[in-house]
């Protein structure tokens, strides 16, 4: 077997192609890499938000809650059955309206849809990661909103003690912001139900209800007693399913786009790998006559330039790879396709997927190497050491 430092020695000696073709296979692994964080950004910022303990009943057939519609006495039932979690204020239920509202971006032309979430007293005791960062909570009844900090400085209007128009000539101050464990309601408006309500003439609905059960345990049981009444029309399923369901399509959309594009740039990278190595065994041949001479065989040659050629996909796979780790800091602003508002989420970098760039890279490397390995397995050792 030739020694592994005759290919290192190679790859220093020609530094010009070296770090050519590997700061473009380094390009393409950093653009698998983000894409990947982000579909995993996503996947995470939408499962932070639910809780296996809470069911989140909506109307049958409603695959969002911006779709849903529950009737006020509905609300009361399903707080009495059993399964319930008590609080000192009775059962721990929360009807909520969604509703989807144009706000003009900062920094950019245009405007953006932005969820606000109409909620009761005991929403907030149904998040227990929910934190005021500053400011005050809002007033029962009164025109104030809380904000998540995701969307502060995003949006005209949403700065502490900032304004907006919830309706038209419904204007609403904003008294705080707050924090949700990075969940997406960190990318919401919370507002007083009974305010959102009137300013958008939904008195009596709701678009879901959340219910704290005793546990986890009790969902399965709580489920058959809202599903088995016809009657009702409602459907109930695990808040942290729902929120599961609602980053598939987008987190798929993200990983399919970034794949395609990562192939395309594959392609070129895998060329310039291909030329390099080429080029390697052309400036070569005489050395390869002297290995072949000194008694290593065909397999040992060929061996020894996949190697090469691994080594210096391998090299671009990891700068890509460490460049791609800074976009952990960055936060990216996205359409959610369930809700079809704004939800800001952050590249998530993983071990995972650091590894799976990398090793991407090394495969490129392989492919890349073949046909150049192969042409200088075959130099018959006369007619390389002639050059």
């Amino acid at each position: 077997m030739i020694p592994v430092r005759y290919n290192v020695r190679s790859l220093a000696v020609r530094k010009t192609t070296t770090i050519a073709t590997a700061a473009g296979i380094g390009l393409v692994v950093f653009v698998l890499a983000s894409s990947l964080m982000l579909a995993a950004g996503v996947r995470k910022t939408l499962g932070l938000s639910g809780r296996r303990d809470v069911a989140l009943v909506m109307r049958k057939g409603s695959d969002a809650e911006l779709g849903s519609s529950i009737e006020d006495p509905q609300v009361g039932l399903l707080g009495s059955l059993s399964g319930v979690r008590r609080g000192p204020r009775g059962a721990l239920v929360s009807g909520e309206v969604i509703v989807v509202a144009a706000m003009e971006k900062l920094g950019a032309s245009g405007v953006s849809n932005v969820q606000l979430r109409g909620m009761t007293e005991q929403s907030h005791e149904l998040r227990p990661q929910f934190k005021l960062v500053s400011g005050r909570l809002p007033r029962a009844g009164a025109d104030e909103v809380l904000v998540g900090q995701r969307l502060r400085g995003r949006f005209r209007g949403l700065d502490l003690d900032g304004s907006f128009d919830l309706r038209k000539n419904r204007p609403v101050k904003v008294v705080g912001f707050f924090s949700d464990g990075g969940s997406s309601y960190e990318s919401e408006v919370w507002v007083d139900l009974d305010v959102l309500r009137t300013s958008y003439r939904r008195e009596g609905f709701v678009s879901s209800v959340r219910v704290q059960l005793e546990s986890e345990g009790k969902f399965d049981g709580f489920q058959a007693l809202v599903e088995r009444d016809k009657r009702l029309g409602l459907q109930a399923m695990r808040e942290a399913t729902y929120f599961e369901k609602q980053s598939e399509g987008t987190s798929l959309f993200i990983t399919v786009m970034g794949s395609v594009v990562s192939v395309f740039f594959a392609l070129g990278a895998m060329i310039g790998a291909m030329i390099t190595m080429y080029a390697a065994v052309a400036s070569r041949q005489r050395e390869i006559g002297t290995l072949r001479a000194l008694g290593f065989s065909r397999s040992a040659v060929l061996g020894s330039f996949l190697l090469e050629s691994v080594l210096l996909a391998t090299a671009g796979g990891v700068m890509g790879a460490a460049a791609s780790v800074a976009m952990g800091t960055v936060h990216f602003s996205m359409i959610n396709y369930a809700s079809w508002s704004e939800v800001v989420f952050r590249f998530e970098p993983t071990a995972a997927i650091l590894g799976q760039s990398v090793g991407f890279a090394a495969v490129m490397g392989l492919v890349g190497g073949l046909l150049p390995a192969v042409r200088a397995a075959r130099i018959a050792p006369a007619v390389a050491m002639r050059g």
